[in-house]
């Protein structure tokens, strides 16, 4: 079944008004940073066809982000390699589902996907796990981050080309694995990740 909007619905009875849902793209890579989206949706305005990012086409998924955008209220966070390395990216998501939502205006309730909550969030708000499989806000978070992570890949790729992003991602796909190990190491990839590190390691007992 495609995501309805029963969560915001419960969450506008329990006397919430600006609800959003809120969901994280890049996760699984080896290099980039992770990307959240915060979406209000304007029950007039909701595009046709929200559905988990993972279930769409590249092509859809950029159609519905621009709907969304033009239709909703949108808010963006990131957090940066440098971050992942250091919180883990559990926390760099959860740092970025924070920056998204700060970056609306006086949200009152959040659906965040996922089981945990960010430890840290100032306001009242409810895990939803496959929420971006089950309700409409959070689907739209997950198309908007989904599409503007994809987007920072492919301008990365331009920099850093051999790695196939403008095509994985950055995901971990046996081409980025294998320049990985031919080419190296970028600035971009993130180091506390297993293939990274053991591409580092082993540069490291080389040079000895």
């Amino acid at each position: 079944m495609p995501p309805d909007d029963s969560h915001e619905r419960a969450a506008a009875i329990a006397g919430h008004v600006r609800i959003a849902g809120v969901d994280e793209a890049g996760r699984g890579p080896l290099a980039g940073p992770v990307v959240a989206a915060a979406v209000i949706l304007d029950p007039a305005r909701i595009p046709d066809g929200l559905d988990d990012s993972k279930k769409l086409t590249a092509r859809a998924r950029e159609r519905l982000c621009a709907a969304i955008h033009a239709g909703c209220e949108v808010g963006l966070g990131e957090a940066s390699v440098a971050e992942i390395d250091a919180l883990n990216i559990l926390r760099a998501s959860h740092l970025a589902m924070m920056r998204a939502l700060a970056a609306l205006a006086a949200v009152d309730f959040a659906l965040i996907d996922g089981n945990l909550l960010p430890r840290d969030l100032a306001l009242p708000a409810r895990a939803v796990v496959g929420g971006d499989a089950r309700s409409l806000s959070i689907a739209a978070a997950s198309i908007v981050a989904k599409a503007t992570r994809d987007r920072i890949m492919v301008d990365l790729a331009q920099q850093h080309p051999g790695y196939g992003w403008e095509r994985n991602a950055g995901y971990p796909t046996p081409a980025h694995l294998r320049a990985l190990a031919e080419i190296g190491v970028t600035p971009w990839h993130r180091r506390s990740f297993a293939p990274v590190h053991k591409i580092l390691c082993q540069g490291i007992s080389a040079s000895r």
